[in-house]
């Protein structure tokens, strides 16, 4: 069984494992093969995001990971996994030094030599800094080698068929098509919490970019529970040949959902001019707490949102950057290069003045080229993907090392809804600059409408954001639990008179002794 493996380093492959006893055990055995001191500094997870770890100590296949081809992810010290001249971890430095025996004294001394070291990846994805005269075709020039920064074929394999030649080189060609539709139908956006997203953004005239992350659920279509029924007819008839664009794998269900946000959550994040992104995201330190709050609510990671500054010119819908960031949150959605309904919604002044709020999804083959980094941001031009140069792109018949953005891009409908369960009312988290601020006054002033307009206290408590200001104060173990299914399940399971008095305390509303 092969497993692929994506570090901050590149894309390491590990063959040869036992799909019923294999272990991360025996995986870092396989790199250790050929880099013996790779230092991990993140442990080897099934998610790009590092949440979801794998138990080392358990087999691959109790797992549900033993499929061959399958993709894991860590990180490793960059200084400790470069093979150089057949010898791992050493320092590029390291191969610039020789040893000579000095006849006079009988002692070894160290010189340092002015041998060139170049950076290579072998057939097998392995990053080595080598002598430049010991690259394959270094005497040719480096235009003999099978792809930039690559061996020859000869340094390969002596001797090559057509047919192993076109199958080793299909492996860097991508024929990029257009996606006829997007796997998402339909986006249904709560009307409250993306006014609230994009009046905060209009504040800075969206001159300063920011993104979120939307919360909600996939729900069913009338074309899913058709492709469903037909997955089950098939199934059922041992029909294997009823794949269409929306189907992720023979006998599971439809990947058609409908995604319906109820929620935002923004991320700590700071504005860079500098960055592609126009933002760096930081380190969250509620990320953990956020996914388990979406959980007890009942929702999940529907997609992203991000506004943008009005200056773009028409057709240029997303930039290089905005694209693979896309992909990559789609591929941690779909946990590898699979179908999903994960979409992205962007905010931003048409060329009128007006605001346009529009949904997007990355086509399956961009996230395959973003899993392989095939792609990367264009500085110069950013409507256009850069091609990497040791992949080969073929765009309307031609070879290109650009693609055009809007060849990977789908559109999905957008309609608007007014949650039934939750509101968007309290103060985001993580803001700077704003009118509002997360504290005590602005939660006694969410809850003191209670027992007006037809409000409930249960009513106002459903806010993501205001829970998440909670858990600093109550027992997230113990206590959000509780207030979580209070909050879904109004009817039969009111919130406990102790709760409410200990949030009217915190909100230091009068009577709640």
């Amino acid at each position: 069984m092969l497993v692929r493996v994506r570090s901050n380093v590149g894309v390491w492959r590990v063959d040869g494992l036992n799909e019923a006893t294999g272990t991360i055990e025996d995986i870092k055995a396989g790199i250790a093969a050929t880099r013996p001191h790779v230092v991990y500094t993140q442990e080897f997870s099934s998610d790009p995001a590092g949440r979801q770890l794998v138990d080392a100590g358990a087999t691959l296949k109790s797992q549900g990971l033993a499929q061959h081809g399958m993709m894991l992810h860590c990180r490793v010290d960059p200084t400790t996994c470069v093979e150089i001249g057949g010898v791992s971890g050493a320092s590029p430095a390291d191969a610039l030094m020789t040893t000579t025996a000095d006849s006079s004294e009988g002692a070894k001394s160290t010189t340092t030599t002015t041998t060139n070291m170049r950076r290579v990846i072998d057939k097998n994805g392995q990053i080595k800094y080598v002598p430049s005269n010991d690259i394959a075709g270094a005497s040719g020039g480096p235009e003999n080698g099978f792809r930039k920064g690559m061996m020859a074929l000869r340094d390969i394999k002596r001797s090559w068929t057509l047919a192993e030649f076109s199958t080793m080189n299909s492996q860097f060609e991508f024929k990029v098509q257009r996606q006829v539709s997007a796997v998402c139908p339909q986006v249904s956006l709560d009307t409250s919490a993306i006014s609230d997203f994009q009046a905060y953004c209009a504040q800075f005239q969206f001159k300063r970019k920011r993104m979120a992350f939307l919360y909600g659920k996939f729900e069913e279509t009338a074309e899913s529970k058709e492709q469903d029924e037909k997955n089950e007819r098939n199934k059922r008839d041992g029909n294997d040949k009823y794949m269409d664009v929306n189907t992720p794998e023979s006998g599971e269900k439809s990947a058609c959902r409908k995604a319906v946000v109820e929620a935002i959550y923004e991320p700590p994040q700071q504005v860079d001019s500098t960055a592609a992104e126009g933002f760096v995201l930081e380190d969250d330190p509620m990320e953990e707490t956020v996914e388990q709050m979406a959980e007890w609510l009942g929702l999940k990671k529907v997609g992203w949102i991000f506004c943008h500054e009005p200056s773009r010119e028409k057709g240029f819908v997303m930039t290089s950057a905005e694209v693979i960031m896309a992909a990559e949150f789609q591929l941690e959605a779909a946990e590898g290069v699979n179908q999903t309904p994960f979409v992205t919604v962007k905010v931003a002044p048409g060329l009128d003045g007006n605001v346009c709020v529009e949904a997007f999804q990355v086509s399956q083959q961009c996230m395959a080229m973003v899993a392989e980094e095939a792609l990367e941001v264009n500085v110069q031009d950013p409507k256009l993907c850069t091609v990497n140069e040791t992949f080969t792109v073929i765009q309307e018949g031609k070879e290109s090392p650009t693609v055009e953005n809007n060849f990977f891009l789908t559109v999905v409908p957008i309609v608007q809804h007014t949650s039934e369960v939750f509101v968007s009312d309290f103060p985001k988290l993580n803001r700077d600059l704003d009118t509002r601020v997360p504290n005590h006054d602005a939660l006694k002033k969410e809850l003191s409408k209670a027992g007006t307009a037809g409000w409930n206290f249960e009513d106002r408590l459903a806010d993501l954001n205001l829970l998440l200001y909670l858990t600093d104060y109550l027992d997230k173990e113990n206590d959000m639990p509780r207030i979580c299914a209070s909050v879904v399940n109004r009817e039969t399971m009111p919130l406990d008179d102790g709760y409410k008095l200990i949030i009217k305390s915190l909100a230091g509303m009068d009577g709640s002794y």
